[in-house]
């Protein structure tokens, strides 16, 4: 059995920890806050709460195979959409209604929708079969032939959803699914449109109390399985040979000696950082930043009749919006806003009456110092838009606590900082991510910026899948080093 040294606690890191901890390896878990859970984090104000990561959880048997026994509610609406002219489409999970919806919106396109969610489906059983089940650099041991196909090589997700829909607010719809990798959708691999299929076929689902609680049970099960977990602890660096890795060196100069190191942290980290790779550093950024966020927290007066826990207020123009974003490196004008409310399914999020807004805007990843106009100049601009399309907060609002992207990866580590390979190179984005195994014997990275790559349950996945690593490489059964 292996000494381990997991670097960095988010869900990556924790999966990863709590897998090898159960095979009988001996853990340490270093974490720079003084809590678990990376993007998992909360703010608290006056009573209000909300989540600043993740507030939908897909795939939600990942956890429960991980021995998380906490209750998951699923919403009514998946989303509800609003779009620049006026007109809404409420998703929901069963296939039918959601065709019928969509054919209300859009005469004519219900069958369209119906053959975009067959083929989402297809795209989501060859990701299960081969992206999901491991690393690219091994031959997935269930693949089909038809596989490649079935993801639709080359093409970006907005080129997909003009193969299906004429309506520009259905191509609005499936270009959304791009922001769930900090892309965009006229970049994005076609392979996005997979998330639609996984949204429709296992449910979109809440924790009551916030995701974070996710952490909490995470953070329960590392303890019960004797892993040992040290926050409020920096790390300074990876040490290593010219052959494997050795242990980390603390902040201090305090050094741990580790047979594995598993980085939980960006890509970009590790080789700038902790154990600098020029090389491999050169491929990273050859990739482009991701898109950052914008944040604002709002404590709201009174109910919304008809709020749903979970809706998209569409800008009038997408492919403006994105330029916007990662061409002209600003701000959007008009720009796209996801409000999440978890006091609409869950009182505890907010005071008695009142409701917890969480307004998301993709914005450039980076300091908002280089924004033609500053964060707050532009934080009126966003209510200003929001209330021009059926969300006036004028008179309601109790306050407005807004976080820059600089602010979050500062405060949080969570939603803030530049994940590499999701932008410039969008189509091959999947490939392109760094690998699970490190250029060293011992080194494995895991979370949003390596393979499978962003969102909860796929960082889940990717610490199962170096879990597996370790256990080949340094299991009873290994002989000499890495396959």
């Amino acid at each position: 059995m292996a000494e381990v040294i997991v670097v960095g606690g988010g869900v990556g890191g924790m999966v990863a920890a709590l897998s090898l901890a159960r095979l009988g390896h001996q853990v340490l878990v270093i974490e720079r806050l003084p809590r678990l859970g990376g993007k998992l984090a909360e703010h608290h104000r006056d009573g209000f709460t909300f989540s600043l990561g993740p507030s939908l959880l897909t795939m939600p048997h990942v956890f429960r195979d991980l021995g998380l026994h906490r209750t998951f509610v699923e919403p009514e609406e998946l989303c509800r959409y609003r779009f620049a002219d006026g007109s809404a489409l409420s998703a929901c999970r069963d296939p039918d209604r959601m065709a019928e919806r969509v054919e209300r919106l859009a005469p004519g396109e219900g069958r369209s929708w119906r053959a975009f969610h067959a083929w989402a489906s297809r795209c989501l059983r060859a990701a299960e079969r081969t992206f999901f089940a491991g690393p690219p650099t091994r031959l997935p041991e269930r693949a089909h032939l038809s596989d490649l196909a079935a993801v639709a090589p080359g093409r970006t997700l907005a080129g997909l959803a003009r193969r299906f829909f004429h309506d520009r607010r259905l191509r609005q719809y499936v270009g959304r699914y791009a922001t769930y990798a900090g892309s965009s959708p006229y970049r994005a691999p076609a392979a996005l449109g997979c998330v639609p299929a996984l949204e429709h076929e296992q449910g979109g689902w809440y924790v009551p109390g916030g995701l974070p609680r996710l952490a909490d049970d995470l953070a329960a099960l590392l303890k019960e399985a004797g892993a040992e977990v040290r926050p409020g602890t920096q790390v300074e660096a990876v040490l290593a040979d010219s052959r494997q890795v050795t242990g980390i060196r603390l902040a201090g100069g305090e050094r741990v000696r580790a047979d594995v190191v598993v980085a939980n942290a960006d890509a970009a980290t590790l080789y700038g950082r902790l154990l600098p790779d020029r090389r491999r550093m050169r491929r990273i950024a050859g990739l482009g930043p991701s898109s950052s966020v914008l944040l604002l927290l709002a404590g709201v007066e009174g109910r919304t009749p008809g709020l749903a826990h979970h809706s998209i207020v569409f800008s009038a123009d997408y492919e403006q919006e994105f330029g916007d974003i990662f061409d002209r490196r600003r701000p959007p004008r008009d720009p796209t806003v996801y409000i999440g409310c978890s006091a609409v399914d869950d009182s505890s999020q907010a005071p008695e009456g009142a409701e917890n807004w969480v307004m998301l805007v993709n914005v450039p990843a980076g300091d908002p110092g280089g924004w033609p106009v500053g964060p707050e100049a532009y934080r009126d601009l966003v209510l200003e838009r929001l209330a021009g399309r059926g969300h006036d907060l004028a008179g309601r609002l109790r306050f407005v606590d807004m976080f820059t992207p600089a602010d979050i990866r500062d405060r949080y580590d969570a939603w803030g900082g530049a994940v590499y390979g999701t932008a410039y190179r969008g189509r091959l984005a999947p490939f392109l991510r760094p690998g699970n195994r490190g250029p060293r014997r011992g080194l494995y990275l895991v979370g949003g910026s390596t393979h499978p790559g962003g969102g909860l349950p796929m960082v889940a996945l990717g610490g199962r899948m170096v879990a597996r690593m370790v256990a080949e490489d340094f299991g009873p059964a290994a002989r000499g080093g890495p396959a």
